[in-house]
């Protein structure tokens, strides 16, 4: 049984209110019981929070709440992050070697995970302690896994690829796919090697029918803590640096290279050889051309992309061309 006193003391949280209310799970405001935990990050979001049938609330510090019981935190959406993972942990492992599921007799297994239908594991594959590969999941020729990761359905890593700690990959998720390369030549497109590596680092998380190429020669990195959404597609020999995020939609094309800290928007495409540098932010829809960089820090927008000031007066301008061509029709009819 938690309460608000165990709680705030995991957050670092000052309580204003009752310290022994029960506390048992999160919920939207809306929806929320009165043992349900909600929070408030906005001004707009209180009368929301008054209303609920929740009797605590996590709340920036200096915010009071007539009848609530408060714990008032720097940030509290991180906190509500927390402490959703907290008040609702994981169920427990529950450890097996499905009996449908094929195991290579030269793959390495730790002790303590769970291999589920139908899963096929070849030769030389490792699998660290923790883990969870379910139904449908295809680990090629020494593939590695490392402590508590979990692979959902039908994920496919192919020979090679490297998978460290406490990653999550979602239902669909291909690592190591060979690269987009091809060279033309005597009248035709002939392959060019695929042969290097795919290597995901630590508490990394993959979404839905997202692709991570292997390197042409070399290898593609994940960095730690990078967060990747649904249908995403990084090419060969990119480079994403830790605690970036790339939003749904994006594609990143071959040898391309993004820092750390990133912010990738929707749908945004990312030409080869491109350099986007620590701390950056691409708006969604935006288009970087081969080669080019965005530099340390830099909010960019647009086709091609540029500064976000420059995007915004010139799609301002562009606004304003039929208004524009109406009154050059009208001068062009006066003249003549």
């Amino acid at each position: 049984m938690r309460n608000v006193g165990e709680l705030a003391e995991f957050l670092g949280a000052r309580i204003n209110g009752d310290a022994n209310l029960r506390v048992l799970a999160v919920a939207n405001p809306d929806v929320a019981r009165a043992s349900d935990l909600i929070y408030v990050d906005s001004i707009r979001n209180q009368e929301r929070a008054l209303k609920s049938a929740a009797l605590c609330v996590l709340v920036a510090e200096g915010t009071a709440l007539a009848g609530k019981t408060t714990l008032e935190v720097k940030n509290p959406k991180f906190s509500f992050a927390k402490a959703a993972s907290w008040l609702m942990p994981r169920p427990p492992l529950r450890t097996e070697i499905h009996p449908t599921a094929i195991v290579a007799e030269t793959a390495r297994l730790a002790a303590g995970i769970r291999v589920g239908p139908y899963v096929v594991i070849e030769d030389e594959v490792e699998i660290g302690a923790g883990s969870e590969i379910e139904a449908f999941c295809f680990l090629g020729r020494a593939a590695t896994v490392g402590h508590g990761c979990r692979l959902h359905p039908r994920v496919t890593l192919y020979a090679g690829a490297k998978v460290k700690d406490r990653v999550e990959l979602h239902s669909g998720v291909v690592i190591g796919g060979d690269g987009f390369g091809y060279v033309f030549g005597e009248g035709r497109h002939i392959k060019f090697p695929q042969i290097g590596s795919v290597e995901i680092g630590n508490d990394v998380e993959i979404g839905c029918n997202s692709t991570v190429d292997r390197g042409s020669l070399d290898a593609t990195r994940i960095g730690t803590g990078v967060k990747i959404d649904n249908l995403v597609q990084i090419a060969h020999n990119v480079e994403i640096g830790e605690n970036s995020i790339v939003a749904a939609q994006v594609g990143i094309s071959g040898s391309s290279s993004i820092g750390e800290n990133v912010l990738i928007g929707g749908q945004v495409g990312i030409a080869d050889h491109c350099k986007v540098e620590d701390g950056a932010i691409v708006g969604a829809q935006a288009g970087i051309p081969t080669g080019k960089t965005i530099h340390r820090g830099q909010m960019v927008w647009g086709t091609p992309a540029r500064p976000m000031e420059r995007f915004k007066e010139q799609f301002g301008w562009l606004s304003r061309l039929p208004h524009l061509a109406e009154r050059v029709r009208k001068l062009e009819e006066g003249n003549g």
